[in-house]
Formats: C-alpha cells, structure tokens, sequence
C-alpha cells in the first residue's frame, strides 16, 4: 500500500508519516493541494488523505484534481470542519471515506484496509 497525506498542518503529516512509516507503509506528505498533486504527477498512490481547508488549492480542487490524474486512487478527506454540505460535496466530488480532526492513526488505518480489495472500474 502506498499513501499521500496531503495537508497544511506540518507537524500532522509528518507525524502521520512517522507512524505509517513505523507500520511499514511507504508514504509521502506535501503541505499544499499544489505540492501534493506534484507528487501525484510522479508517483502512483493507492490512498490520498486531503485536508479540507487549505490556502492556495483547498482539498475540493485537490480531490477534482487528482481524481483527473489517478482516477483508481481510494481518497479520505480530512477535516476539522464537518459540516454535512461540505462532506456530501467531496464524497460527490470522488472522496471514498472522511474522517474528523484530531485524527488516530488506528482509525486512519482502519478505513485504508476496508477498501483495499475493492476493485475500482
């Protein structure tokens, strides 16, 4: 399994990166929509976690973007904002599953090994 974390929040995604790395799961992070979807053009990603608010391209565009580019990638959108219109628009827009900040490295978890047998068309 390969991850992208893809948030604002410095001190989360490494520390998120930390603990996948600690599991064995090969991971990067990038703390913008920008920087993530640089990593998305070179590298191909079973999982991307993207955060909802972030300056410069937020996490709707993110999710549009790299549904674009890696059309089979599984997407958690990260939120501390879980207001119902935003989470039905980016479950609309291509997120497989949402999770709320603060966010546990055993839920995280979670949700990437329910999906992983499915097959995407």
């Amino acid at each position: 399994m390969r991850v992208l974390l893809i948030d604002d929040e410095k001190e989360l995604v490494s520390t998120l990166s930390e603990r996948l790395d600690l599991r064995g799961i090969d991971n990067d992070w990038a703390t913008s929509g920008e920087a993530g979807l640089e990593l998305i053009k070179r590298e191909t990603y079973d999982w991307v976690v993207v955060d909802l608010k972030m300056p410069g391209l937020g996490g709707f565009e993110t999710i549009r973007a790299i549904k674009r580019e890696q059309p089979r990638a599984n997407i958690i959108l990260l939120t501390g904002h879980s207001g119902p219109d935003n989470l039905e628009q980016a479950l609309d827009m291509g997120a497989d599953q949402y999770l709320v900040k603060p966010v546990e490295i055993e839920t995280l978890l979670s949700l990437m090994q329910q999906d992983t047998t499915e097959v995407k068309p």
